[in-house]
């Protein structure tokens, strides 16, 4: 089993054991993501990695552009939709792209990707950060004292990464 299945197997439950009320709260205040918009992020972040994922496999070498994460959240309006919605969302996509990310190529794993204007990554990097940076998330959402790191998390502002 895959370290993206394993993660939202394990945070499922304990995800949808959170409230409509908590699930709406800034934490921080206004300017940070309530848990809603936090776990919409990490859908968003999942429809980019699914592109890059699948170009990755298929294409010799994978370019394409970073996202305005912000816009992206509130263009989506995840704050008004039902908790337990994106949740399941959040968890059927991932599902899809684990199954996905089980059928590439190991020889696909070395392709490079140039995402923004980032350094260049192999495929195999992208994944593991993409699933990293999940976990760092769901710790936050999740107020744990624990919070996963991530490599890019030093190169963006707390509760809105590059990913």
């Amino acid at each position: 089993m895959h370290q993206l299945e394993q993660t939202i197997e394990r945070e499922y439950p304990i995800l949808c054991a959170v409230t409509e009320e908590r699930a709406v709260v800034h934490p921080a205040g206004a300017e940070s993501w309530s848990p809603k918009q936090e776990l919409g992020h990490l859908i968003d972040s999942a429809a980019n990695n699914h592109i890059r994922f699948v170009r990755a496999a298929i294409e010799p070498e994978y370019r394409g552009p970073g996202y305005a994460q912000n816009n992206w959240v509130d263009l989506h309006g995840y704050q008004e939709m039902p908790w337990q919605s994106i949740v399941d969302f959040w968890f059927q996509y991932n599902q899809f792209l684990a199954r996905l990310i089980a059928r590439i190529p190991e020889s696909s794993m070395k392709t490079l990707c140039f995402v923004g204007s980032g350094a260049p990554v192999t495929l195999a990097f992208v994944i593991e950060d993409y699933v990293l940076h999940m976990q760092h998330h769901v710790d936050h959402m999740l107020g744990r004292e624990r919070i996963t790191a991530y490599p890019s998390a030093s190169l963006a502002p707390p509760n809105q990464p590059k990913s």
